[in-house]
């Protein structure tokens, strides 16, 4: 019998979401890349058999994808999702030869992350109005993002009991469910604790659960509302760069690489499951450190016309 690809689809999907335990953003990305990859298939290679996929058609994807202006990150992570659902058909027997494994992926150029100068991170957060409910969720919104390097999504999604007030600490679940207790600075707490005593309570719904961050209906907050209230405050603070809330998890790891902390800490506080992934902020330390060599060493001067 001749499998759809469509079918296959739906089949790994539930597999990852009950076998494999992926968080919800994560299976949700899965599912957009290899739809997409469905879609492409059958309206512009016309193919729907998955007997019929082969490296040609996962090729010609890429390149159309490519030639889009999709960057090579995005292209990486797209073909990431179809291997692991050609490994799972392999495995399940839905197909007898691989039709990913003479594809070559885009080269990848990890460049530095985008972080905010401490100046600007200090104008961003002293923009919220504290004199209202919404202003204090976000000065403590903006305060942990950066004083603790959370992900968006594992702060939108925190409940009550897992902030320790009393310690400084949050406990976060990460990807994959993986646990972490990360410390929380002493303006967060404060900013925390305001939002807590003071703001909260005029958010709360008569349906509202134990969500820590709520929006002005009572329900948990969503990652767009963070976003647009991050543009709004950086657009307030006069940053003209843009700002996203993975900005102020960057900007948490540089400045902590900037003051001393050890690679291996900051691995751990920022939840990276493979020290390589943590390693990229070390450019962004190297390239300052040049940076000010070059200013202010009177043997630097003309060394890039040696």
């Amino acid at each position: 019998m001749k499998r759809r690809l469509d079918e296959a689809i739906d089949s790994y999907l539930a597999f990852a979401a009950l076998e494999k335990g992926l968080a919800e953003n994560t299976l949700a990305g899965y599912e957009r890349d290899l739809k997409q990859f469905a879609s492409f298939a059958v309206n512009k290679a016309g193919v729907g058999k998955l007997n019929d996929i082969n490296e040609t058609v996962v090729s010609d994807w890429i390149y159309a994808l490519s030639d889009r202006g999709i960057s090579n990150a995005s292209l990486c992570r797209k073909l990431s999702s179809l291997r692991m659902l050609n490994a799972y058909l392999l495995r399940e027997e839905w197909i007898s030869r691989s039709f990913v494994e003479l594809v070559a992926g885009p080269k990848l150029i990890r460049k530095a992350p985008d972080a905010l100068s401490v100046k600007e991170m200090e104008g961003l957060l002293e923009t919220p109005d504290l004199t209202t409910p919404m202003g204090l969720r976000d000065r403590a919104i903006l305060e942990m993002l950066y004083s603790s390097g959370l992900r968006v999504s594992e702060l939108c999604e925190a409940k009550l009991q897992q902030f320790d007030i009393a310690n400084g600490a949050v406990k976060v679940y990460g990807k994959g469910s993986k646990e972490r207790v990360v410390p929380m600075g002493f303006q967060a707490v404060i900013a925390l604790s305001g939002y807590l005593e003071q703001g909260r309570p005029h958010l709360v719904k008569s349906k509202t659960g134990s969500a820590c961050f709520l929006s002005n209906r009572g329900s948990p907050i969503s990652r767009k509302t963070v976003w647009a209230l991050l543009k709004k405050y950086a657009a307030k603070a006069g940053i003209a760069k843009p700002v996203k809330p993975h900005g102020l998890r960057h900007s948490f790891a540089t400045h902590l690489l900037s003051g001393g902390a050890d690679l291996r800490v900051i691995q751990e506080l920022l939840g990276h499951a493979d020290i390589s992934t943590t390693q990229i902020y070390t450019t962004v330390e190297t390239e300052r450190v040049r940076t000010a060599h070059d200013e202010y060493h009177p043997r630097s001067k003309g060394a890039s016309d040696i």
